[in-house]
Parts: C-alpha cells; sequence; structure tokens
C-alpha cells in the first residue's frame, strides 16, 4: 500500500477567479455580469423564467408610459448605477430626461429615479435591503421590491416610509413616474 503524503494548500496559493479593483477600475473595465459592492465584483447568476415574466410584465407597460409621455428612459438589466461607492444592476430601473448623460458608453455615475428589484431565490433578505437603503441613501425617490413567493411588492421611498402592496393593490409610479399605475396582480399573471 502507498502511503501519499497530503499538501495542505493556503488561501495565498488558490487563484482568485474574481479580481478585486477600486471603483474606478471596475468602471474603465468591460466586465459584464457583476455589480460591484464594497470593493468586492458580485456575479449576477441568470434569472428564472418566473423572474423574465414578473420582468417583463413591469418593463413593458412602464417603458411604453414613459416614452409616450416623453419622460425619460426605462432600463433592464445589464445597465448598471453607480450608487453611492457601488455599482448596482437594478432588474428594472426609471432616469428621468433630466438624469440622461451624453456619455452612454459607460455605467450612469448617478442612481436611477426608481429602481425595481424583483426577488431572485439567489437572493438573500439582507443583501436586497442593503441594496435598497443603498439606493435611497444614494438619492434614489423610490424603490419597488418584488416577491414571487407571496406575489407582493413592498414600495421604499424612504428607511421609515415603506408600504406593502398585495395583489389586490395598485402600484404607482407616484412623482417619480409620475401618472403610471397598474394592478400589482398584473405582474403574476
Amino acid at each position: 500500500m502507498e502511503v501519499h503524503e497530503v499538501h495542505q494548500v493556503s488561501s495565498e496559493e488558490i487563484p482568485s477567479e474574481i479580481p478585486k479593483m477600486t471603483l474606478e477600475e471596475f468602471l474603465e473595465s468591460d466586465l459584464e455580469g457583476y455589480e460591484y459592492i464594497k470593493g468586492e465584483l458580485v456575479p449576477m447568476p441568470p434569472t428564472s423564467v418566473e423572474h423574465g415574466d414578473i420582468s417583463m410584465n413591469l418593463v413593458s407597460p412602464l417603458n411604453l408610459y414613459v416614452r409616450d409621455n416623453h419622460l425619460g428612459r426605462v432600463y433592464v438589466p445589464d445597465t448598471g448605477f453607480q450608487v453611492g461607492e457601488r455599482i448596482l444592476i437594478p432588474d428594472i430601473a426609471f432616469i428621468s430626461t433630466d438624469g440622461i448623460p451624453d456619455d452612454k458608453s459607460k455605467a450612469f455615475q448617478v442612481p436611477p429615479d426608481l429602481a425595481v428589484e424583483v426577488i431572485s431565490p439567489t437572493d438573500t433578505i439582507l443583501r436586497v435591503e442593503e441594496k435598497v437603503f443603498a439606493y435611497l441613501e444614494a438619492g434614489t425617490q423610490l424603490v419597488w421590491v418584488i416577491k414571487q413567493r407571496s406575489k407582493t411588492v413592498n414600495v421604499y421611498r424612504s428607511e421609515t416610509d415603506i408600504t406593502l402592496l398585495t395583489r389586490n393593490d395598485t402600484l404607482s409610479g407616484e412623482e417619480v413616474v409620475e401618472g403610471f399605475s397598474c394592478q400589482v396582480a398584473e405582474l403574476f399573471e
């Protein structure tokens, strides 16, 4: 019987798959599929079919309304926004006409006016809440968190102004996307 020596591998010997970089380096990079949070690159895995259905059920009427009323632009995932010292990729975002930069070749250097997060099975409540409060702290006026399982939407205006909407309620753009509304139940059809 042969005896093999066991070699202990230190963490320094394991190459890091995801490099660490500064916010400026991340903004200049061509990396896609990551959010930048507190110096770390966080991979954004593909979402489920249900997640895609919910997102489309909101983005379609929202985009149509925004375009018809010349209010700004609606963005889907893969569009990055600088949110304080983070680069976040909301599932859906709205930015008013005044906030759209001339140089569209990089991530937005401002937070969206409205950010929408559709909870995925890979999301944790803590991670989503951290993003919500980062958006609000950076100046986002309205955050909608859509929960697939309970078929509800949490509407955040501030850390202390939070409303829970159920399937029987109407989701409103309030002053941010003035005049836009849809039934919460329609998001889950």
